[in-house]
């Protein structure tokens, strides 16, 4: 028997062995040892067999893995023609570069499981490190969950973040605080222009808004739906600049904004002597806008850095500790103010 095939009998097991025998990912034994409830039963009981089975221990394999490493990440993308995920790619990708890693990336047009499986079987195929998947699709989160990878795994999900190896933006939150700020300038309700089914982030900008109205005891008008798109947001507009009701708007992101805006000027609706507008991601060009919007910004630089980060602790077997979420910040500009009386 070889000295090299001694010197693997002998190492001691790494969190990818559990997963491996267990046949969950790397994900979901990081929150079986975090504690996280995340978890179904059976996964755990798994998880916890291998953890035994192995003689598992936490930190035990930090210097054995080192030497195993490619130093290089893969990244599976969705969306990325969204300004959020694109700043998000070139966020990991500049951390990956300046800790001396390659990145590898799979751009997804279809969010199915053998889609995504052959993704995730493309990039363990050359021997990547660990994987970061962009998930902003609700389809996408679901399909990946379960899904045996056999390296670390770090997920962003809109909307989630538990602190280890799910990052994200607390965008309910954004979303309260962008109708809160309407809200206290006086208007008596504020109507939203949404982003499309099947969006995490959508769906909570729409959750954070709905609980906001609710905790003023508001009237909830239906959400009118766009497609991220400035068309969209025009389309929206035309519509909402028909109700002479409306004099407040929440828009899910600053390109419907932008087509919104123009709809309204169109309709000889001002802004924001007739109508407040709040945007959602502080793009470079909304305070350019005319007039320059308020909106919600997201710090997508922040969690592009802490993907990484989290994934670098996973390659090296090192112990997670949960940090509180990204938060949003409100940005004040010339498109809000009171109703007119």
């Amino acid at each position: 028997m070889s000295a090299g095939h001694d010197d693997e009998q002998r190492r001691a097991p790494v969190m990818r062995d559990v997963a491996r025998l267990a046949g969950v990912s790397h994900q979901t034994v990081s929150r079986v040892l975090n504690g996280s409830p995340l978890v179904s039963t059976e996964s755990r009981a798994r998880v916890e067999a291998a953890v035994r089975q192995l003689g598992y221990r936490r930190h035990a394999s930090a210097r054995a893995l080192a030497s195993r490493q490619t130093m290089n990440i893969g990244v599976v993308s969705v969306g990325t023609w969204q300004y959020g995920p694109s700043m998000l790619l070139f966020s990991i990708t500049e951390a990956a570069r300046e800790a001396g890693y390659a990145t590898s990336l799979m751009t997804l047009a279809h969010t199915g499981r053998p889609s995504i499986q052959a993704a995730l079987d493309h990039l363990t195929g050359d021997s990547v490190d660990g994987i970061i998947i962009l998930a902003p699709l609700t389809a996408a989160a679901t399909t990946v969950e379960g899904m045996s990878v056999g390296v670390p795994l770090v997920m962003f999900e809109p909307g989630v973040d538990n602190g280890t190896t799910l990052v994200g933006i607390d965008e309910a939150l954004g979303a309260r605080l962008a109708t809160r700020h309407l809200l206290e300038l006086g208007h008596r309700t504020v109507h939203q222009v949404g982003g499309p089914d099947g969006w995490l982030g959508a769906e909570a900008r729409i959750r954070g808004w709905r609980a906001e109205l609710a905790a003023g005891r508001r009237v909830t008008h239906e959400v009118v739906t766009g497609d991220w798109s400035s068309q969209s947001g025009y389309a929206a507009g035309r519509v909402l600049a028909d109700d002479a009701d409306v004099t407040a708007v929440f828009v899910a992101n600053d390109q419907m904004a932008l087509g919104l805006l123009k709809a309204l000027a169109e309709a000889d609706v001002r802004v924001p002597e007739d109508v407040s507008v709040v945007g959602f991601d502080d793009i470079p060009e909304a305070r350019y806008y005319d007039p320059a919007l308020t909106t919600v910004r997201m710090d997508f630089a922040e969690v592009g850095r802490r993907c990484f980060e989290r994934l670098l602790h996973l390659i090296r077997d090192k112990y997670l500790e949960p940090v509180a979420p990204v938060r949003p910040e409100l940005v004040v500009r010339a498109s809000t103010a009171p109703p007119r009386r």
